[in-house]
């Protein structure tokens, strides 16, 4: 494969997927992430993860959904997300790696539900979604705990769709990215900068990489 930035355009029964792959020099892994239902892959966090882990040896495949490739405004159901992120992880092995699965919210969700059928080593979940704002009882926790593999979620410390202590004992490692809402922005009282707080990010992520081998 290319070492420099490129897209693939991917089709998936959902309609057509696209991927960005930011190569590293002397890859070891794959790290497939995709965005959530109301953004992109120019998500902050997803952006700090595709400068940051090429230089630690893992390949970063950024995947945008079909409908965010198709211009759409809302995502769909739950079950189209799983159908688009199954018919595109064949490219996603073409490298040969080992591939991590990963996402940012519902991205995460789709992760979390898939991982074990379709092979991936480990899961990357950030703000998983634990459950709608102001709606602890509906709980998705069943879909972490299902995973099947090494899992770290990355979990704002004020994000109002489940803050890190909502979260059910399991066998997954938790990090906290202090004072972060859903989107990791954090308020100016806080005293961080968005700079160290993709560092907390990026230094979490990095670190549970290197432990899995």
């Amino acid at each position: 494969m290319s070492r420099q930035p490129h897209t693939q355009n991917v089709t998936t029964d959902a309609g057509e997927a696209r991927i960005t792959w930011v190569p590293a020099s002397a890859p070891r892994s794959v790290l497939a992430v995709s965005h959530g239902a109301g953004g992109g892959i120019e998500a902050r966090d997803l952006k700090a993860l595709a400068a940051v882990l090429p230089g630690h040896g893992v390949t970063v495949a950024l995947v945008e959904q079909p409908w965010r490739v198709a211009g759409k405004k809302v995502a769909p159901a739950p079950k189209t997300l799983d159908t688009g992120w199954r018919g595109l992880w064949p490219a996603l092995t073409v490298p040969g790696l080992p591939v991590i699965a990963g996402g940012r919210s519902a991205g995460a969700r789709v992760a979390c539900r898939t991982a074990g059928e379709l092979g991936a080593v480990a899961v990357l979940a950030l703000s998983f979604p634990l459950h709608p704002p102001g709606k602890p009882e509906k709980s998705r926790a069943d879909e972490l705990l299902g995973t099947g593999v090494p899992t770290l979620v990355v979990q704002g410390g004020n994000d109002p769709f489940g803050k890190p202590d909502e979260f059910p004992p399991g066998s997954y490692t938790l990090a906290e990215v202090p004072h972060g809402d859903h989107g990791f922005a954090v308020p100016k009282r806080s005293g961080l900068t968005g700079e160290r707080v993709m560092g907390i990010l990026t230094e979490a992520v990095t670190g549970w990489l290197a432990s899995l081998g």
